[in-house]
């Protein structure tokens, strides 16, 4: 969620007034403009303000990579040393390369506003600005732990520092129980944001916390729920001009159009979302709702197609180095290929390269998230529909090896980690966003269970467990799942198995 100020208190310049005036009034276009005949006419402090505000503005209008070089030009007109406007800028230039999927380039950005801030001894609400933000970096990168404590400071720093600003640090607070598996909680937390934007006037708040709390509701299938919610941020974001806001309505809307059995709107409105990241330069927005399309093109018997967005969303993942991402997606496009794989020459063995390591690969994200529940919620919402799917081709495919193999790997159980008890938490993790499973399979659930068990004991406990044991099989001894563990770790880009080995 956007926070951020041009580094003024009250503003002397009656331009930067009237510019304030028209962003609080939603009227992006117009701040715009009165921003850039400000910095055409101020001088001084006042002008780099106007800089600041225009940069803002751009980001807020969704052109994120214009935003970016003008947060650059106005840092590059200001001393280090200025005690506002240097970090403030910071933090929005943060903001801005958060949206074009750049996290590292934001998170650089927001160590070096932290720097300045302990330089400067800044007020306490741009200390504030600077949790806010990175809060959200955190939930970019699905680093639920870290982001919850992010969210809890920033929440303390709010009540202290800066109480109008609340709503930002709830919101976020909002967003990491959901992703935790604490809906209701989740949805507290959302209704008082909104209730906290909504007592200071600010329109754009409480427009992004309708459509958070409208999302929330759309993955809970609450869709009657989410619609008013949704259509009034929409109205807003596309009055106001925010391009990618209003691409982030869209893709919701589509995805109830689609649940509802109009793939036709829902196509349409996926591929206006699609217009607008693009446009806005949001890539891994755009990423995410390719998938999207390609699951309604799958649907319409339009493979190529439905191919050829998944392979593009595969790249963006991969290159910014998002391994998880490229995992679910593998396991999504498998997913969607179980209707032709009887029909189509050799398209059953690349679902089944496609759903073993991305299920392998997905089963090790459980042992390393901080606490039982989490891993509770990523074992039954994600690695059970994975497995399954891994199961069903291996069996389908006759590879009685393949399937021998990952029952196995199931059943050897989790070790629980004595060393991790009284450490601290792990480092946080890169998860997903979780798809809904694209098929399920009671044949195999009940080889399932045995593996899963004991998992389920300590994950329910909230004991630290270490990645699961390589698997040496008799009569060869060999190591069950060798190629494809390799093949997982290869191209995902991270530990799936321990180094250690027990017989069975």
């Amino acid at each position: 969620m956007s926070y951020v100020e041009s580094g003024v208190d009250t503003p002397e310049s009656p331009l930067l007034r009237a510019g304030a005036e028209a962003v609080a009034r939603g009227e992006l276009g117009e701040a715009l403009r009165v921003f850039e005949q400000a910095a055409e006419t101020e001088t001084g402090d006042l002008r780099l303000c106007a800089l600041v505000d225009m940069a803002v503005v751009t980001d807020q209008l969704g052109e994120h990579a214009a935003a970016v070089e003008r947060f650059r030009e106005a840092l590059g007109e200001m001393s280090s040393g200025a005690r506002r406007m240097y970090p403030g800028a910071l933090i929005g230039l943060s903001q801005a390369m958060q949206n074009l999927g750049d996290l590292d380039g934001a998170q650089e950005a927001l160590e070096r506003a932290r720097s300045a801030l302990d330089r400067a001894d800044a007020p306490g609400d741009l200390r504030l600005a600077c949790l806010v933000s990175s809060t959200a970096v955190a939930l970019h990168r699905q680093h639920w732990w870290r982001a919850l404590d992010l969210a809890v400071e920033s929440l303390d720093a709010a009540r202290r520092f800066d109480p109008e600003r609340v709503g930002h640090p709830l919101m976020n607070l909002a967003a990491a129980h959901f992703e935790t598996g604490r809906w209701e909680l989740a949805q507290d937390f959302a209704g008082q944001a909104l209730a906290a934007f909504a007592a200071v006037n600010d329109s754009a708040g409480v427009a992004e916390t309708r459509q958070n709390l409208a999302l929330m509701y759309t993955r809970t299938g609450s869709f009657d729920e989410a619609e008013p919610l949704l259509a009034a941020a929409q109205e807003h974001f596309e009055a106001a001009g925010a391009a990618h806001r209003a691409g982030i309505g869209l893709k919701v809307m589509g995805f109830i159009a689609e649940h509802r059995g109009r793939p036709e709107v829902a196509q349409a409105r996926y591929r206006e979302a699609l217009r607008r990241f693009e446009e806005s330069g949001a890539v891994i927005d755009a990423a995410d709702v390719r998938l999207r399309v390609a699951t309604t093109a799958f649907a319409a018997g339009r493979f190529e197609e439905g191919e050829s967005e998944l392979a593009a969303a595969r790249v963006i993942y991969a290159v910014r180095g998002l391994g998880l991402h490229c995992a679910q997606l593998d396991y999504w496009h498998a997913g969607l290929l179980e209707p032709l794989v009887a029909q189509v020459p050799g398209l059953l063995a690349r679902a089944v390269d496609l759903a073993v390591p991305a299920a392998l690969a997905l089963d090790a994200v459980r042992y390393e998230l901080p606490d039982g529940a989490q891993r509770d919620t990523w074992n039954r919402r994600i690695v059970n529909p994975a497995l399954r799917l891994a199961f069903r081709y291996s069996y389908l495919a006759g590879d009685a090896r393949l399937v021998a193999d990952l029952i196995e790997n199931q059943c050897a159980g989790t070790i629980v980690d004595i060393d991790r008890l009284s450490a601290e938490p792990p480092a946080p993790l890169d998860l997903f966003q979780p798809f809904e499973p694209p098929s399920e399979s009671a044949a195999v659930q009940d080889a399932l269970q045995l593996g899963t068990a004991l998992a389920a004991v300590a994950a329910g406990a909230g004991l630290p467990v270490s990645p699961p044991p390589r698997v040496s099989v008799p009569p060869d001894g060999h190591i069950a799942l060798s190629a494809w563990l390799a093949a997982a770790e290869q191209r995902y880009g991270r530990r799936v198995r321990a180094e250690r080995v027990i017989p069975v």
